[in-house]
């Protein structure tokens, strides 16, 4: 688009400002602002007619009739403002690129270099001065108009949305954007996905450099996000449609994948009229699917795509797009626009060829033409209204690019009232300088350096990068049967927002297609891993394909579709389905379980079976049997197992700092005294047997001392190993949160685990020297000699012990505690009943042998 300034002495007062000279499409010089892209143009060019009637007659895209609208009436406001620009006026022409280079580079050179002189509502005498291009609606055109402004150093401020990265800016210094740089609406895609964990998506992109670039700059962006592509597919423009074999083989590939029920988001990149082209692919091609739900998708489109739809294909409707997101550029309604469309009236031809065009196609009618007869229910009145079009043929609302173009006028309008005031007021040669001496590349800096507010009450400026807009919007179109629509603005991408602002999505005013059931729909490559499981990676396939793994053991999660489980804390364990972590309970022995009862009744029972024992030992002690082999042994003896009966009990029960002290060292020194008693009567045993020997000169080590000495030697070193371990790291309460999955055990850390086998050493070693030392003795004469009860006795002993070590290494928990308990019980009574049953036997039951005649007898 072209601003021509004029400098003149007058302002015009009609009511409405109409371009004054606008032609038909194809003509090119439209009134006094030109844009490069008001209008597309559709020509469908077949070898071979498809069985729908496809006009070969170029027509108007009704819907972008409204960026000249949008135009108009900013150049009205402008010129009816007196603060503006006072005492100029402006006026425009609009050109028609028709998507195509060589007229692009034409017109722009018709522009510069071709007088066309046209005053919208004013005939005072004028003088055109060209100061500023708007233009052009995507990235081809916009540069190819480029290339020749930038030379001129004309401002170029361009509304269309394309990437930046087609063309070095650099190379165009006259190059403004009045739209959102695309680079935004990756970040929004982006986290749009994110936000809605789509994960699985298909791809439609045009068949050009900027479907290059955009494939280009996005592939990287989904898979650093752990988004994939399921399919990529390529629109060809249709200029390419050549044949209707090709046509037919290009629909096939578009259907493809959209019928992947995985694949529930489509994104759609393309230019203005990707939709128009869509929509025939999926007439013509697609027609036996036309109500097949696999084509019910959530559609994302890209800030350059319309809803729109062409001439012939008025019949048609956008279900299909029903639900869509759109990246559409901001806009805001401008006060006073709505109602300068219903003033719009056909009958005012003067100066715009496009209007009655424009007219007949959107309201399917013809205006009378005399020299050929019409049907009278064809004729266009003049009354139709224009809020009564659908919104895929015009909408009454300005759309984002009508909202660009609106900034652009009134920013290149400030910037050229910032520089007359600056410069018009200059005196060179004696005279003062006029409008028409402002040169179009003065204008350079206060382009970049405007700011105000426009009639929506939003601050207008160029950045540093010569880049207007704050972002986009995120619209959402819902459908209706009369072929109408209404955008329902749902969301933002505002780059400039606060923190936590930049994206913003209101999921609740989302209307889903009906085949969701208004359920946020899934796109995923494989239904999600429920809680309790995790994903795996499936072998050749990219990573958003997984298998759903069970937690193992001892993890969970939570969530649906966790890389790996988690590890629950100490003091927890995960639940059955391995979905949440559930509290430990703490268990030790209680006195009141089963196990703790049982033990404590035959820790006390046999303790006091021990006891009575002991009192008939010590009320028959002068009897030969309890004599004849030293009673202080036997009485230390049954006093060590009385205590080791009694052991358990401090097992038992909640761990406290006192019973965890004692109980090990408790434990095995009065182990050791029993050890060591047996030992030391078994060596008397054996002395007193050599001593008997003529001669011999052992006879001196018979008697208590012997006895004495083994029994507190063997005693002391046990007892000596117990201080030092309790002196250095002695046992303590503690909790083992690791053993059990469901319990913490409440258990005694036994300080230093090497002291405590030291003793548990000592003590195993003392009890096989025991065993060696009573086997050997075991053949003695029978009155003199208890050896083969000892024999028997140790052996229980040390089998139980042997047991012991790899049981209790192998259990868990107050498992532990059990089997130490019964080991302490079982080789206790191992000892008690093979040593001093057979005695009390005798001395109970058949006291007739306990005489000292018999032993004497016995021995001859």
């Amino acid at each position: 688009m072209v601003y021509e300034v004029d400098t003149l002495k007058c302002l015009g007062n009609d009511p409405l400002f109409v371009p004054h000279q606008w032609y038909q499409p194809g003509d090119f010089l439209i009134g006094e602002i030109t844009s490069q892209f008001c209008f597309q143009l559709h020509r469908v060019d077949l070898n071979e007619k498809p069985s729908r009637d496809l006009s070969n007659a170029p027509e108007m895209v009704t819907k972008f009739y409204q960026h000249a609208l949008a135009l108009a009436f900013a150049v009205k406001e402008i010129n009816e403002n007196p603060l503006l620009l006072p005492n100029a006026t402006l006026g425009f022409h609009i050109y028609d690129s028709y998507q195509n280079a060589k007229m692009t580079y034409h017109n722009t050179m018709d522009l510069l270099f071709k007088s066309h002189v046209s005053i919208p509502n004013y005939k005072c005498d004028t003088q055109k001065s060209l100061i500023s291009v708007i233009g052009g609606f995507n990235g081809d055109t916009s540069f190819h108009m480029a290339d020749i402004l930038t030379v001129y150093k004309i401002p170029q401020l361009t509304y269309g949305t394309f990437a930046p990265e087609e063309r070095d800016e650099t190379e165009f210094p006259s190059f403004f954007r009045v739209s959102p740089n695309e680079g935004h609406q990756y970040t929004g895609l982006i986290r749009l996905l994110l936000h809605f964990q789509w994960i699985w998506v298909g791809l439609l992109a045009m068949d050009n450099d900027s479907g290059d670039l955009f494939l280009k700059t996005l592939e990287p962006l989904l898979s650093k996000h752990g988004i994939c592509l399921a399919s990529t597919g390529r629109i060809q423009n249709q200029s390419k449609w050549d044949y209707l074999p090709d046509l037919f083989d290009l629909t096939t590939s578009i259907y493809k994948p959209l019928t992947d029920s995985h694949v529930n988001t489509i994104i759609l990149y393309g230019e203005a009229m990707t939709l128009v082209t869509m929509n025939t692919l999926m007439f013509l091609g697609l027609a036996e699917h036309k109500e097949d739900v696999s084509l019910r998708k959530v559609w994302i489109m890209t800030g350059q795509i319309d809803f729109t739809l062409s001439g012939f294909q008025s019949f048609m409707n956008c279900d299909l797009f029903q639900g869509a997101l759109s990246f559409t550029i901001h806009s805001q309604e401008v006060l006073g626009f709505q109602k300068f469309l219903h003033i719009i009236k056909p009958h005012w031809t003067k100066g715009d060829g496009f209007l009655k065009d424009f007219w007949g196609q959107a309201f399917n009618c013809l205006f009378p033409n005399f020299q050929e007869p019409i049907e009278a229910n064809g004729t266009c009145t003049g009354d139709e209204r224009l809020e009564s079009l659908p919104g895929s043929f015009f909408e009454m609302c300005m759309t984002g690019h009508s909202y660009s173009i609106y900034n652009a006028a009134y920013a290149v309008a400030h910037a050229l009232h910032a520089m007359y005031l600056t410069r018009g007021r200059a005196i060179v040669g004696g005279r003062r300088i006029r409008f028409h001496d402002l040169q179009p590349w003065q204008l350079h800096p206060f382009l970049q350096g405007i700011s105000f507010n426009n009639a929506a009450g939003e601050t207008v400026s160029f950045n540093k990068n010569k880049e207007m807009g704050a972002g986009f919007d995120i619209t959402h179109l819902i459908t209706f049967p009369n072929k109408s629509f209404q955008k329902v603005k749902v969301g933002r991408v505002d780059p400039n927002a606060l923190e936590g602002k930049q994206f913003v999505i209101q999921e609740d005013m989302i209307d889903w297609q009906r085949t969701f059931n208004q359920v946020l729909p899934l796109s995923l490559c494989n239904d999600p891993c429920l809680p309790g499981y995790h994903k795996e990676r499936k072998e050749g396939q990219q990573f958003c394909c997984y298998n759903c793994i069970l937690c193992p053991e001892g993890k969970f999660s939570n969530i649906k579709d966790m890389v790996d489980c988690i590890r629950c804390p100490e003091d927890q364990y995960p639940s059955k389905d391995r979905d949440q972590c559930m509290d430990k309970i703490i268990t030790f022995l209680s006195f009141e379980e089963p196990l703790g009862i049982t033990s404590a009744f035959l820790a006390v029972s046999l303790s006091l079976t021990t006891a009575l024992m002991l009192g008939t030992f010590i009320k028959q002690r002068d009897t030969p049997i309890v004599k004849a082999n030293n009673r202080d042994i036997t009485y230390t003896l049954l006093v060590s197992l009385l205590l080791c009966f009694l052991c358990p009990l401090l097992f038992l029960g909640k761990p406290k700092k006192v019973t965890c002290f004692f109980r090990q060292a408790a434990f095995g020194t009065i182990f050791t005294v029993a050890i060591s008693s047996i030992l030391a009567k078994t060596i008397t045993v054996v002395v007193a047997f050599m001593a008997t020997n003529p001669g011999s000169s052992v006879r001196k080590w018979v008697g208590k001392g012997l006895t004495n000495s083994v029994l507190l030697f063997c005693s002391f070193i046990q007892a000596s190993l117990c201080m030092a371990w309790l002196g250095t790291s002695p046992p303590f309460p503690d909790f083992d949160r690791k053993s059990l999955t469901t319990e913490i055990v409440a258990q005694c850390n036994e300080g230093s685990v090497i002291m405590f086998y030291i003793a548990l050493c000592y003590l195993g070693l003392l009890s096989f020297i025991t065993l060696i030392v009573a086997f050997l003795a075991r053949k003695l004469p029978d009155s003199f000699n208890e050896a083969k009860f000892i024999t028997f006795s140790m052996l229980i002993f040390c089998s139980v012990w042997v047991s012991f070590v790899p049981t209790y290494l192998s259990t868990k928990g107050k498992s532990m505690v059990a089997v130490e308990i019964f080991s302490i019980l079982a080789s206790s009574a191992g000892l008690l009943g093979c040593i001093f049953i057979p005695k009390c036997y005798i001395i109970l039951l058949r006291p007739e042998l306990n005489k000292k005649e018999l032993l004497i007898n016995r021995r001859n």
